[in-house]
């Protein structure tokens, strides 16, 4: 597998470097700024460097919302009956088995821990999303902050960093790892925006960097289904953890894992909350009929939509759902754009779609007399006026990449870690298995989070150890 950009791969007994620092994390993501915050809390240094002026990636891109069983903000809310085996077994099942079972079983576990350090210490306040089950979740767990944005969670790590006084590196583009002959890594090469090169020695790395979805050439090769998507990431997800990592001899794992979402709204570029979904809502085609149980998942969707007339659907629903909706500022920004239809009969939502009447006429009443070809149950029907916006598939991130052992790791080829090189979040495979079916809700901040928090304490540990040793 190739790709651009170039990313390589330095020997080198010593560094001659620009500064020193224990541990370095390549990218300003939630998973790198969740394991500084940790290495802080351990009286680690680290620096994260960042390519953007500014740290944002997919987290900002996201809604922000954290799945994690057994914290503060579910306990207050009365859920007592989840757990780090219940939240495993959800995530098995959406994966059909397929998701590595170390990596599930250490992400279920660490997850709870790692929101409530975030609130107990750098005043990341949680909020329970109780309203309704997300596709996958046996209970609800799904936490956000109050805004419920991925940037308002960006923004949080961000003040939670500076108060720590973690230093940021931004428009730092790391392009070389430094490794010696014994596969330790000593140092890291990046190139500032005027073109001058700087390098940083470290006794660690972390590469909290990114996935491939930026990358249209490995996404061709990868994931063909998704090669004319619209792409709803962060384009500096250009795979180059998995560029170094094949340099490297490293193992990948599950490169065909991916989160879709079959709710991109069109042409606004705005994504629609799959809430209004769970609750009731509708993908209608541009015949006028519905073509997939909605409620297995808003990740297949993506491929489902794509699949129909044009690559176009239409999110149906009727006003108690639009008040759900405009919960959301996903879906208030979609609508400000003027994504919103409201159709005050079916005749003239079957004109907005441009369907027959009859055919819609009868997909509406499959629905209300629980006669629908795939099986979906609905509690009622939808009831004039009826609301539509148009809707295509898109893809937002991968979630294969480089492999690594339950504490973060990078493993070789023949299974055997890499000393102080490791791999969380985008960088590393998560826990979604090999298709985008296996993909539950929330999985990737998922893996961001907890993969940070559990990076950061294996980087300490190995800090810790070095220093006991000297």
């Amino acid at each position: 597998m190739t790709g651009s950009p170039s990313r390589l791969i330095r020997r080198a007994t010593q560094v001659e470097a620009d500064a020193h620092v224990p541990v370095a994390i390549v990218g300003g993501g939630a998973c790198g700024l969740t394991a500084a915050l940790m290495l802080a809390d351990a009286g680690v240094d680290c620096v994260v460097l960042e390519r953007d002026a500014l740290p944002s990636g997919s987290t900002a891109l996201s809604s922000g919302f954290i799945p994690a069983p057994g914290t503060r903000t579910q306990r207050a809310h009365g859920v007592r009956d989840d757990s780090a085996g219940r939240f495993a077994a959800d995530i098995q099942a959406k994966a059909h088995g397929r998701a590595a079972p170390a990596l599930v079983e250490a992400y279920a576990t660490s997850i709870g821990p790692a929101l409530d350090a975030l609130q107990e210490r750098h005043g990341l306040q949680w909020m329970l999303l109780d309203g309704f089950l997300y596709p996958g979740h046996s209970v609800h767990r799904m936490h956000a902050l109050p805004q419920k944005t991925g940037a308002s969670l960006m923004a949080a790590l961000q003040s939670a960093v500076e108060a720590a006084g973690i230093p940021v590196l931004t428009q730092a583009l790391v392009d070389t790892l430094v490794l010696d002959a014994e596969d330790r890594v000593i140092g890291i090469d990046y190139t500032r925006p005027d073109g001058s090169r700087e390098t940083l020695a470290c006794d660690a790395l972390l590469l909290a960097c990114n996935g491939f979805g930026g990358n249209a050439q490995m996404v061709r090769a990868l994931l063909p289904e998704m090669a004319e998507a619209t792409f709803g990431g962060h384009t500096g997800n250009d795979g180059s953890a998995i560029l170094w990592g094949e340099s490297l001899g490293a193992r990948l794992r599950d490169l065909g894992g991916y989160q879709g979402h079959g709710s991109w709204v069109t042409p606004q570029g705005a994504l629609m909350s799959w809430a209004v979904m769970m609750e009731g809502g509708v993908q209608i085609n541009c015949e006028g009929r519905r073509f997939h149980d909605e409620t297995q998942g808003y990740s297949e969707a993506a491929v489902h939509v794509l699949a129909q007339p044009g690559g176009i659907a239409w999110n149906v629903f009727d006003a108690p759902l639009l008040a759900l909706a405009r919960g959301f500022p996903d879906f208030c920004d979609a609508e400000a754009a003027g994504a919103l239809r409201r159709c005050e009969s079916v005749s003239a939502l079957a004109d907005c779609i441009g369907c027959e009447p009859t055919v819609l006429q009868g997909t509406l009443n499959a629905m209300r007399d629980g006669t629908p070809p795939d099986g979906r149950v609905f509690a009622r029907g939808l009831d004039a006026p009826y609301f539509a916006v148009k809707v295509t598939g898109a893809l937002f991130h991968t979630q294969g990449g480089l492999d690594t052992a339950p504490d973060m790791r990078v493993l070789r080829h023949d299974g055997t870690p890499f000393a102080n090189l490791l791999a969380a979040g985008g960088a590393a495979g998560g826990v979604s298995g090999d298709a985008v079916w296996g993909y539950l809700s929330g999985n990737g901040l998922l893996s961001a989070v907890a993969g940070g928090y559990i990076a950061a304490r294996t980087a300490a540990a190995l800090i810790h150890s070095t220093k006991a040793s000297s």
